[in-house]
């Protein structure tokens, strides 16, 4: 395994940095390598602190969803790393391992219709950025405003986190 192109910033000596830390380990339980790497610029990591907790925690989209959609966009922008910390949020959210398996492979047969509906989402934004529109129909029959711009921005955020940890090896 590749090491991290950057080392985690240091631990912070100044209040702000320790503030910064404080609301990373509040949130998260810890400072991950992820957030290590982000602490090099305490904006960065405050805002991305700020949208990943309003994706995860604050959004109507069902948590088995959210991290299905976490899942294949780790294996679609391979970021192993990724899809090996969702695992375990994944089955806590009621993922079977059957579903989980079949991220990596894009078998959409042990997926519920709106499963599959997410998942021709989440691969058409992740791999031509462009949605089609009849796939966009589709996704609208199903959800409202609020739930599209939910779905939408959080396969949006999880590829910036894939591409982000992939792009400076953090593991």
């Amino acid at each position: 395994m590749n090491p991290s192109r950057i080392l985690p910033a240091p631990p912070a000596a100044d209040a702000e940095g320790m503030a910064a830390e404080a609301q990373i380990r509040a949130s998260r339980g810890r400072i991950s390598a992820l957030y290590g790497i982000l602490l090099h610029s305490r904006p960065v990591a405050a805002g991305w602190e700020a949208l990943l907790t309003a994706i995860r925690q604050k959004t109507g989209i069902a948590p088995a969803l959210r991290e299905l959609i976490i899942l294949r966009i780790a294996v679609l922008n391979e970021a192993p790393y990724e899809f090996e910390q969702h695992v375990p949020h994944a089955q806590a959210a009621g993922l079977s391992s059957e579903k989980i398996a079949a991220c990596r492979d894009g078998d959409r047969a042990p997926f519920d219709p709106i499963e599959a509906l997410v998942l021709d989402y989440t691969d058409s934004m992740t791999r031509q950025i462009q949605v089609p529109a009849p796939l966009f129909e589709r996704v609208s029959a199903v959800f409202d405003a609020q739930g599209i711009v939910e779905l939408t921005a959080t396969i949006a955020a999880y590829n910036m986190v894939s591409r982000f940890l992939e792009a400076l090896h953090v593991r």
